[in-house]
């Protein structure tokens, strides 16, 4: 029996999975750290605590099987993090996560100073505060003395693959999201890199995410007691890789998925876009494209709610709770850490709207999950002005657990969502990837073909998508209306 690690460095754990080459799941280990606040709007990882959590569960994770099966090693990652190395390759400075906010400046200077038609031209993409792009901008005018000692930009999943293989390297799909690559052509784009004052020099070799970037270093082999001989592909973004794990390759597949952010991606054979919008336009780790919408909140919405304000954890006595669907009175807008996809506001706040007396709790909590699906059917509606006609969608993620959260967005988005029965998320499309990349399988299809399976499909009901059609006319209000406030409040 052969083995294949799947790893999915994410916000706030690290998931290590032992997967065989039939596709069974062995093993699955989990190691936690910490994430760091500056600011109101800020948001920090130390890149060291993302490698001492993978040094601790790796020996976990491969204790029951002889180390010399190991095959193959795939990382899948937080995307859009900046990561910067000085000339002995040591981290500079804490990573800026994903769902920092303190590059609005920056944004708005590349969406309506270079503008997003040439943003558009350049990199398929229009600027968003969480991208790569403006972090580098920030890094440029608020810390100088570190970006001078810049020798290597890499994203969260790439360090981690350094420290593996000892290569600077990234994939094509998590490259999609820093803003400095021309999507379209798979390449860097020197216009963006010019913009943001860095050389190609400091910029990571980029390969298809099946591609191997190297072997095991020898030393850390030997320690971990695996084959010197494994390889290390160049992994993905991790909602890319998470669409490999459900199966979503090839033209026209969709993906939903509810973990602390919450997406909808939509597989593509070519490339599409449009500088208006603020849908991605990104490459896809089966070599291919793939458009997609992303929500800053959404299972953290759930938690935020549960654990912060009805001071539980009990979530499933509170979904237990919710009452008859598509009439609740209450609104949720569920901008907590504000908003990428479609509105790409960074003052935007979460919201509650249409309390009365007699509001009741489950009232509340059923808005939140309603509030969240309809930030989806948002980007949903964008995607559809692309050709694109969604009638089924894999669904995946925390938030894919709870089964009332699961038919209010079957019916939000009158769509048929399918749980997949091994639902283990970017790790297993890592692991997968690694598949591919040791030439156990000739192509990401060929392997998802194997191992991808059905556990459930949840159909809308027609009533239902009535009802929620009214409400979403009604949701679709609510933002334009407190636009202006979200600014005046902050400042």
């Amino acid at each position: 029996m052969e083995y294949y690690i799947g790893i999915d460095l994410g916000t706030s754990s690290v998931k290590l999975l032992l997967v065989d080459n039939e596709g069974k799941i062995h093993s699955t280990v989990t190691k936690e750290y910490s994430v760091i606040y500056p600011r109101s709007g800020w948001s920090e990882q130390n890149p060291d605590d993302w490698w001492i959590a993978i040094r601790k569960g790796l020996p976990e994770l491969l204790k029951a099987i002889d180390g010399e099966s190991v095959m193959g090693i795939g990382v899948a990652g937080q995307m859009h993090g900046l990561v910067i190395l000085d000339e002995n390759d040591n981290v500079i400075r804490p990573a800026i996560l994903w769902n920092d906010g303190r590059t609005d400046k920056e944004t708005a200077y590349l969406n309506e100073v270079i503008g997003k038609e040439k943003l558009f031209e350049y990199t398929g993409n229009i600027a968003f505060a969480g991208f790569t792009a403006p972090k580098i901008m920030w890094i440029r005018k608020n810390e100088p003395e570190n970006f001078s000692e810049i020798k290597k930009i890499m994203l969260p999943k790439d360090y981690i693959n350094y420290l593996l293989t000892g290569v600077h390297s990234t994939d094509y799909s998590d490259a999609s999201g820093m803003l400095l690559l021309d999507v379209k052509n798979k390449c860097w784009s020197q216009k963006m890199l010019e913009i943001c004052g860095i050389e190609n020099s400091l910029m990571p070799k980029l390969y298809e995410s099946f591609e191997v970037v190297g072997t095991i270093r020898s030393v850390l082999a030997e320690s971990l007691g695996i084959n010197k001989n494994t390889v290390v592909v160049a992994g993905a973004g991790d909602n890319a890789a998470a669409a490999i794990g459900t199966g979503t390759v090839c033209n026209g597949k969709c993906n939903i998925s509810l973990g602390t952010s919450g997406t909808i991606f939509v597989s593509s054979d070519s490339f599409s876009g449009d500088s208006k919008q603020a849908i991605h336009s990104f490459c896809h780790a089966d070599g291919g494209y793939h458009l997609m919408g992303c929500i800053l909140s959404a299972a953290s919405c759930n938690k935020w709610f549960c654990n912060e304000i009805l001071n539980t954890k009990d979530y499933k006595a509170e979904e237990q709770a919710v009452g008859e669907l598509g009439k609740n009175e209450v609104f949720f807008l569920p901008y907590l850490m504000g908003e990428r996809s479609p509105i790409n506001d960074v003052n935007a706040t979460g919201m509650f709207i249409g309390l009365r007396p007699d509001t009741s709790r489950a009232d509340m909590y059923q808005a939140v999950l309603e509030g969240v699906a309809f930030a989806i059917k948002d980007n949903l509606e964008i995607i559809k002005q692309f050709g694109v006609d969604v009638k089924e969608s894999c669904l995946c993620g925390g938030g894919a657990k709870s089964k009332i959260w699961r038919e209010i967005l079957a019916n939000v988005l009158d769509v048929e969502l399918h749980i997949p029965l091994t639902e283990q998320g970017p790790g297993y499309g890592s692991a997968i990837l690694a598949m591919v990349g040791s030439g156990q399988f000739d192509s990401v299809k060929t392997a998802t073909d194997k191992f991808f399976e059905i556990k459930e499909t949840v159909l809308p009901n027609k009533e239902l998508v009535a009802l929620y059609a009214d409400r979403y006319k009604k949701y679709r209000k609510i933002y334009p209306a407190v636009k202006d406030l979200y600014k005046e409040i902050k400042e």
